[in-house]
């Protein structure tokens, strides 16, 4: 399934609204990418080459809001998707691309709403594991709903 993530990012477009740590847009600064073709055993996909911007805010405590995509039906408290956009636009169910999304990792658990949320974690950019969205937040925390 993540393959597929990574094969239909050529059909991306950028994400948009939210601030880090340093009062940097990172759904823009996470925009910033671009995809080479790589293969597996699988076939083809697209591998994310990430912006110099992006690099630099690996690592660091950065802000997203969004809305929690309610990923294969299922909701965990704990390890929710993050979209910028909503639901009928993420990258999961409309017209998103997959820099629009991330993983977040939450130190306690969070319950379920439909509304915008922000939550604040350490940004991890990934390039290589195709079973995993490109951008993941560790150590995360809901900073407002």
């Amino acid at each position: 399934m993540k393959k597929i993530i990574f094969g239909l990012a050529a059909l991306v477009l950028l994400g948009t609204v939210t601030a880090n740590a340093q009062d940097k847009n990172v759904w823009k600064s996470l925009s910033d990418v671009s995809y080479k073709v790589s293969k597996d055993n699988f076939g083809e996909l697209y591998v994310p080459v990430f912006s110099e911007e992006s690099k630099k805010l690996e690592g660091t405590v950065v802000e997203a809001d969004g809305y929690i995509i309610p990923f294969e039906g299922m909701f965990k408290p704990e390890h929710i998707i993050l979209s910028s956009l909503p639901l009928a636009e993420c990258f999961f169910c409309g017209s998103g691309g997959p820099e629009t999304v991330m993983e977040v990792m939450l130190t306690d658990p969070i319950k379920y709403t439909s509304k915008r949320v922000k939550v604040r974690g350490k940004l991890v950019l990934n390039g290589n594991d195709p079973e995993k969205l490109m951008y993941i937040l560790k150590e995360a925390k809901l900073v407002s709903e």
